[in-house]
């Protein structure tokens, strides 16, 4: 009896040591989960990186993935909606919308027309760009000089200030896919023409089209005599 009482006193303070033991481990990995969170977000990609759209285009078109493009409007220093960026969903009706609005009215005339009966079709058409700033354009060419490492490279994507028919109002690019494949096969009817064989969501106005089809598109901006 005499050594009984001891072995359960050294049995109490063991089970207490073990339970004092886990309440620190569980204490420690509450404070490391509480804490991962917070490290993790610092190393999550930022808006920069992600690519937002299905199909390549130039570098810096809001809308446009491009293969490690970035995206227009969260790019560190980029133009906003006044010269020509676009919120997602901007669509040929959204007058408010500078890029929108100062399209050449025959050319956003033709467009909504086109929209209004490819809705009923189930093709939405989304704008991805339209009209832009010569700034606004300077900086997607300073970009994708930049993403393709030389001017005449980044030429087949984006024209200068100077020929860019987006900077006149004359060019608009269309998305998503479906309402792009809706245009190439119907948008001659409202005159409206991919020029470019290298961007399916590239259209411009060619009322000509109207009577003989749209004309045979060019491989790329570079092949283009207005360039």
């Amino acid at each position: 009896m005499r050594y009984s009482q001891p072995a359960r006193t050294t049995t109490h303070r063991i089970r207490i040591r073990s339970v004092a033991g886990l309440l620190v481990v569980a204490a420690i990995a509450a404070a490391l989960g509480y804490q991962l969170p917070a490290s993790s977000s610092s190393t999550a990609a930022s808006p920069i990186d992600v690519l937002p759209s299905e199909h390549p285009g130039a570098p810096g078109e809001r809308g446009r993935a491009v293969p490690g493009g970035t995206t227009v409007g969260e790019h560190p220093g980029a133009l906003g909606e006044a010269d020509g960026a676009v919120p997602d969903g901007t669509t040929v009706f959204d007058d408010e919308i500078p890029g929108v609005a100062n399209l050449d009215p025959a050319f956003l005339g033709a467009l909504r027309q086109a929209a209004a009966v490819a809705a009923d079709a189930g093709a939405e058409f989304v704008v991805d760009s339209g009209w832009r700033s010569p700034e606004y354009q300077e900086q997607l060419r300073h970009e994708a000089v930049s993403k393709y490492g030389s001017a005449e490279e980044a030429a087949r994507w984006v024209a200068t200030p100077n020929t860019s028919a987006h900077v006149s109002g004359d060019a608009v690019d269309i998305g998503p896919a479906k309402a792009a494949a809706w245009l190439s096969e119907h948008g001659a009817t409202y005159g409206l023409c991919q020029i470019y064989g290298n961007e399916p969501w590239h259209y411009e106005l060619r009322p000509e089209a109207l009577d003989r089809g749209c004309p045979v598109m060019y491989a790329d901006p570079t092949h283009d005599p207005r360039m």
